[in-house]
Formats: structure tokens, C-alpha cells, sequence
């Protein structure tokens, strides 16, 4: 494969043959930025650890050189950023088994321009070879642009397939806004009880982020616990971690739908719901 950039790389952990590797993939995601994968798609991750017929390939689109640093990282250049973070990633595929980890190198502002086909042409270079079962990015309720910026690339790319190319499922998932708030009918719950150990090395390999000044690591898996607590008022836990994703697949079978109004009728469920618990207890 041939990416917009010559920097692009595709890691493959168990030098396996590149494209060997990449087919065998059956759950793929779509991240913004080195460790976003890691946040948001621990359960893909863990289905496919230790498995023969499931494999997990992770792609990050940006080059990770706007990072926050500090402490060892604070006089880092942002060239010096991107290599350190890729290093990180690499060692994520790594101790996660990935089937390969693919870092497209580009830069957010292509990303976030939704005129500009670049990331869009890469991610089907990815899917055409790849074909997953299961594709995971980020939730269109995100709070970063550059994460929305990805999780619309991502629709568009998915829409250029061939009905018959297509995944199962899109899954929209958590990390600069938590799900929480989506009715309970709505979310998709991704249990994450097992391999603790596993997931705390997954996100602690990130250590230009979490010495940089971001404790990711005790914040991911915060939140995965307290989701798998808060979940249910009236029960016992039935789980001791777990992330939520928003089922973005209507999307890519109707591509007349507008991804603002699909966002929109999750927020108006959730402020239905808000509603009618208020007046019925008025």
C-alpha cells in the first residue's frame, strides 16, 4: 500500500508478510491519536488477545506532534514528539498482539478538513485490504475536533465501499466525552472485566502522556469502573469494567443520512427521558 505520505507506516508485531497480516484482520479502528485505540477500544482488543480466528489492527491518522509535555518531555520538538509517540504505539500493537498497527502520519488539519480527501483515500486503502468484520472510531458526541474530524472520515470512507464490502457494525467510542449520558437502550455495552493487568499495560506504555502530565491510565480505567457501578441503580454490579459505544452503523447502510441528525436523535432521546422523569415525579 501507498499512503498520501512516505512517512506512513504499518507495524506488523509478529513479522508476519504485510499483507497477510492486514487480511487476517476481523475488528479494525480508526484513532486520532497514539493511545486514543488503547482509551477507547480495550474490549476489541481483548476479544481478539490469545485468539486464532480474531485479530485486531488499530490505525492512528494523526502524527501525534501537537502532544501536550512535560516533566522528561517538556523541551521535546514536535518532530521529537512524533517519533516518541510512535514508538509508544508500536509498543502498544505489541504487548496488545495486534495483527498490525497502521500510522498514517498526517497532519490534524487535513484531518479536520472535510475538503481535503487525503485521510479519506488512506482509510480505504486500509479497509480495502483489512475488510473487518467490526470497525471501531470515535463517538460523533466527542469533544475533540480532531476525534469527530476522524469519526466523519471514517463514515465517508465506509460509505465508498461497495455494499457488499461494508462491516457489520460502526461503533462510535468513548474518550473526550463519556456515554453516560445516552439512554440506557441506546448504549452498547462493551464489557471489560478481564484483563486488568493487560489494560493498564496497554495505556501505561504511553509515557510521554501520562509523565507529559495526563494520567489517561487511572482516568480510562476510572471510568470503565465506574460505568460497569452506575450502570444499573437497582441491581449488583454485573461487571467491574465497562465502556460504552454509540452504534454508528445506520450510518454507513444509509448514506443519505445526515450524521448531524443522527447525532441529534440520540440527544433528543436523552433529553426526552431527563423530561419525562422530572414531570412523572413532579
Amino acid at each position: 500500500m501507498k499512503f498520501y505520505l512516505d512517512t506512513a507506516e504499518v507495524f506488523i508485531p509478529d513479522n508476519e508478510p504485510v499483507e497477510k497480516a492486514l487480511s487476517r484482520t476481523t475488528h479494525l479502528c480508526f484513532a486520532a491519536h497514539q493511545d486514543d485505540i488503547e482509551i477507547m477500544a480495550a474490549q476489541p482488543i481483548l476479544e481478539c488477545f490469545q485468539q486464532k480466528d480474531k485479530w485486531f489492527t488499530g490505525v492512528v491518522v494523526t502524527d501525534g506532534r501537537g502532544s501536550p509535555r512535560d516533566d522528561l518531555y517538556k523541551d521535546y520538538s514536535d518532530d521529537d514528539m512524533r517519533l516518541v509517540r510512535f514508538k509508544e504505539q508500536r509498543k502498544a500493537a505489541f504487548v496488545g498482539e495486534f495483527a498490525a498497527q497502521v500510522m498514517l502520519d498526517l497532519p490534524s488539519k487535513i484531518v479536520k478538513d472535510a475538503s481535503r480527501e487525503e485521510s479519506v483515500e488512506d482509510m480505504l486503502k486500509v479497509l480495502h485490504v483489512t475488510k473487518p468484520q467490526f470497525v471501531y472510531t470515535h463517538n460523533l458526541a466527542d469533544k475533540h475536533d480532531t476525534h469527530v474530524g476522524v469519526a466523519l472520515r471514517v463514515i465517508e470512507a465506509l460509505r465508498r465501499l461497495d455494499q457488499s464490502e461494508r462491516p457489520a457494525k460502526l461503533f462510535g467510542c468513548e474518550v473526550w466525552r463519556a456515554l453516560d449520558w445516552m439512554i440506557d437502550s441506546d448504549k452498547v455495552l462493551m464489557n471489560v472485566s478481564e484483563h486488568e493487568n493487560l489494560q493498564l499495560a496497554l495505556l501505561g506504555v504511553f509515557d510521554s502522556q501520562i509523565v507529559g502530565g495526563k494520567r489517561y491510565d487511572l482516568a480510562s480505567m476510572g471510568r470503565r469502573r465506574a460505568n460497569a457501578t452506575y450502570f444499573e441503580s437497582h441491581g449488583v454490579d454485573a461487571t467491574t469494567g465497562l465502556s460504552y459505544a454509540m452504534d454508528m452503523t445506520s450510518l454507513i447502510n444509509d448514506t443519505s443520512k445526515d450524521p448531524v441528525v443522527f447525532a441529534d436523535e440520540f440527544i433528543q432521546r436523552f433529553e426526552q427521558d431527563v423530561n419525562e422523569r422530572i414531570r412523572r415525579l413532579s
